[in-house]
């Protein structure tokens, strides 16, 4: 299987409900998923519903203070 080189979302700084909307954004553009860096667990869990509802499997790492979020069909 290889590894797709998903595009980054940087969510770091904004607030809610802007992380989700530059994720769905960056889905539109990028169905087969992405990656989306956030620094509060409210855009990370806001972001994790979302993706889930529509159909995505989430993966996240927690590096430091961020989250690092990836989200693939």
């Amino acid at each position: 299987m290889s590894k797709l080189k998903l595009n980054q979302v940087d969510t770091r700084g904004r607030s809610c409900p802007e992380p989700v909307l530059l994720t769905k954004k960056a889905l539109e553009k990028n169905p087969e998923g992405v990656q989306v860096i956030a620094d509060n667990t409210t855009a990370r869990d806001n972001i994790t519903r979302f993706a889930r509802n529509l159909g995505y499997k989430v993966e996240m790492v927690q590096q430091g203070a961020d989250y690092i979020l990836t989200l693939t069909r």
